[in-house]
């Protein structure tokens, strides 16, 4: 352990501490709050059934449990640092009714409902030797100070008494105080952590209900991927009819009116055959453009560093590229990978005025990471049936993630997550 690291993992320990001893005694109050609330509303609830008015109290009493236990789950991300997820299922369309009955039949209203109605008792054990770990090293480590304000010296009742009556005597105590801060520390970031992950597994989705809803998103992806195929398949359709298409019928009928006057005049047949020339040459020009679309030839003969090099170099802006790949990833991650940055870089040069570009792409474990940063003017948000949201589409349908950090006024932070097997 270096020097520099050593005092640096000290003051992470004594941090760590300090977060496990604010979670373990505020939440006892807040436990004790809690409890003492759905008690009451659940016991006058059963009380007045009969009189319907309970029906209502209890509906109101499941609406205020998903409030307190999204209070608790925004409390320990922000003291514990356990990001939490809503386990809760999305509201169907349709009349209150509908609503509500979503909402008895979520398991995880249940499931909130009894997290705070058991959390006090929970929540006392953890406050009591969470106080006790916290204060136990503290009247050694105060000794000096109290030698001094208290006249007559002190006397320390523990699980011994000892009686300071010099300075010596409470200078010694520090040291003492320091031996036992190590284990307290220790102490308190342990049960911190057990209590933050007893909490986090209580207020999580649970396991069947995150399956289901990974399985809903990925149904919800596959259908945006095949609209999106759909809509690629019709703009194909679209630009060979309106563009190569029809050039290719001005070639004929210029090389038949060329055929029709080769003999009678030459001159002008020769002037037809350069048009329909011209006009071939153009044919292909578009046909080329068409086919670099769908999948650009460079991509498959050289992979992804010559590719996104030959976009950088078609883009207006200076761009910046990195491809850092141990070896080529499959082709389906390769061309999702390079659409990705395509469209990036068409954004960039269309709306977001920027100086320069740097697109990166990295392996991180199992997956690769695709990253195109712009100093531009920021702003970019995924819009319904936008550019933006078409990437995140092509990207979960590989299960991939893409996100979008463009704060008003620059930069632009494009990231891609595709997994991969290698």
């Amino acid at each position: 352990m270096t020097e520099t690291t050593a005092p640096r993992r000290v003051g992470d320990s004594v941090k760590s501490a300090a977060r496990s001893a604010l979670y373990l005694l505020s939440g006892f109050p807040l436990s004790l709050f809690w409890f003492v609330l759905f008690v009451t509303l659940l016991a006058v609830s059963v009380g007045t059934a009969i009189i319907w008015v309970g029906v209502f109290l209890f509906i109101a009493t499941l609406f205020l449990a998903r409030g307190a236990a999204s209070l608790e789950r925004i409390w320990l991300g922000i003291v514990m640092g356990h990001a939490v997820p809503q386990p809760y299922r999305r509201l169907p369309e349709g009349g209150p009714l509908t609503k509500l009955k979503r909402l008895v039949s979520d398991p995880a209203t249940w499931r909130d409902l009894a997290f705070l109605v058991v959390l006090f008792p929970v929540r006392l054990f953890g406050f009591i030797f969470g106080l006790l770990l916290t204060v136990l090293p503290l009247p050694f480590l105060s000794a000096p100070f109290w030698y001094w304000t208290v006249p007559g010296g002190i006397q320390m009742n523990l699980a011994f008494s000892w009686s300071i009556d010099t300075l010596w005597e409470s200078l010694l105590a520090v040291p003492i105080g320091v031996v036992l801060a190590v284990p307290c520390l220790a102490g308190l970031r342990g049960l911190g952590w057990v209590y933050g992950q007893l909490a986090a597994a209580l207020l999580r989705p649970s396991s069947v209900q995150a399956l289901a809803t990974e399985a809903t998103e990925l149904r919800a992806s596959r259908a945006r991927g095949v609209d999106a195929a759909e809509a690629e398949r019709r703009r194909i359709e679209r630009d060979l009819h309106d563009g190569a298409q029809q050039r290719l019928v001005s070639v004929a009928m210029e090389l038949g009116r060329a055929k029709a006057k080769l003999d009678t005049d030459p001159e002008a047949a020769r002037v037809l055959i350069d048009g329909a020339h011209s006009e071939a040459k153009q044919a292909i020009a578009e046909l080329r453009d068409l086919a670099r679309g769908i999948y650009p030839a460079v991509l498959g003969d050289r992979g992804l560093d010559a590719a996104l090099s030959a976009l950088a170099g078609r883009c207006p802006v200076p761009v910046h590229v990195s491809v850092e790949l141990p070896q080529r990833p499959p082709a389906v991650v390769e061309s999702t990978a390079y659409y990705i940055v395509a469209e990036s870089l068409t954004n960039v040069a269309k709306h977001a005025k920027a100086v320069t570009v740097a697109v990166t792409v990295q392996r991180h474990g199992d997956r690769v990471l695709v990253e195109v940063y712009d100093d531009g003017k920021g702003g970019a948000t995924p819009q319904p049936g936008g550019g933006l949201a078409g990437l995140a589409d092509r990207a979960a349908t590989i299960d991939g993630v893409l996100t979008v950090e463009s704060p008003v006024g620059g930069p632009t932070k494009i990231r891609a997550e595709l997994p991969c097997a290698w």
